[in-house]
């Protein structure tokens, strides 16, 4: 079993107060890997942003406060999960993806550097060579996340993206995986989930998004704009990514969190 006893008693405690059991999270050791959804939130040049419109707002004639609105978007944008789907016509759809998947360690795989030199930077083979080098082999069931600093960015579409005008698709900068990084994963390696710091798993010049088609083929899903991830470690976090459930979908809005290892 993937999530073990031990991991959760790193995030969460049992008290016991007045004689009956309570559970309480320790919350210095869970980093929300989310951002916001609102005006701002950056989405691919040719799909819907996110819009929401207050419907109400007040004090009923029963005295009471009730507020309520309504929201649309693309399944593609902010941090989002995209379903293996989304670019392999047998991958799994967004609410088959199995809950079990949507948990497990993170490996988080720091090429900050080397893109702060190239924007359209791509993780290497290389770059998974030495990392495991380090912190050994990447483990079953694991969800690599790919830093490349990208975070320090947002929401600024225009350096996030590396253009602001409605549509572009021809004019973007921002690292991604390579096809033989994505490759190695697929195929030598048994890991859950992908996940990065940009818009795209696959760099912003690509026309192909071979790391998209490679990676969903192996119905491995993409997390991508995903927020915070310099509070991580290297290893010992475990990820939880709790997609919105839709039905066919081939992404969706996510709410990931990660849960740090004692220190």
């Amino acid at each position: 079993m993937k999530l073990a006893a031990g991991f959760l008693l790193i995030a969460f405690a049992w008290a016991a107060p007045l004689g009956a059991q309570s559970f309480f999270i320790d919350e210095k050791r869970i980093v929300d890997l989310t951002y916001d959804f609102d005006e701002s939130t950056i989405y691919w040049p040719t799909d819907k942003h996110f819009e929401r419109r207050q419907t109400s707002a007040g004090i009923t004639p029963g005295g009471w406060w009730y507020a309520s609105a309504t929201y649309g978007a693309s399944e593609h944008g902010g941090t989002h999960m995209d379903s293996p789907f989304h670019f392999a016509r047998d991958g799994l759809t967004m609410e088959r993806i199995p809950v079990s998947r949507l948990i497990g360690p993170a490996v988080v795989i720091d090429v900050s550097q080397a893109c702060a030199r190239n924007p359209d930077y791509e993780l290497t083979v290389a770059d998974l060579e030495t990392w495991e080098k380090r912190h050994g082999r990447i483990p079953e069931g694991a969800i690599v996340l790919v830093r490349a600093g990208w975070g320090k960015y947002w929401p600024d579409k225009k350096r996030y993206l590396g253009s602001d005008a409605p549509g572009d698709t021809a004019n973007l900068h921002f690292p991604g995986i390579s096809e033989a990084a994505a490759m190695f994963l697929a195929t030598r390696r048994k890991i859950d989930g992908v996940g990065i710091d940009t818009a795209s798993i696959d760099h912003g010049p690509s026309k192909r998004f071979p790391a998209h088609q490679v990676l969903y083929r192996a119905n491995i899903y993409g997390l991508e704009n995903v927020a915070n991830l310099e509070r991580l470690p290297a290893t010992g976090a475990y990820l939880i990514a709790l997609p919105m459930k839709i039905k066919g979908g081939t992404g969706a809005p996510v709410r990931i969190i990660a849960v740090l290892p004692l220190e």
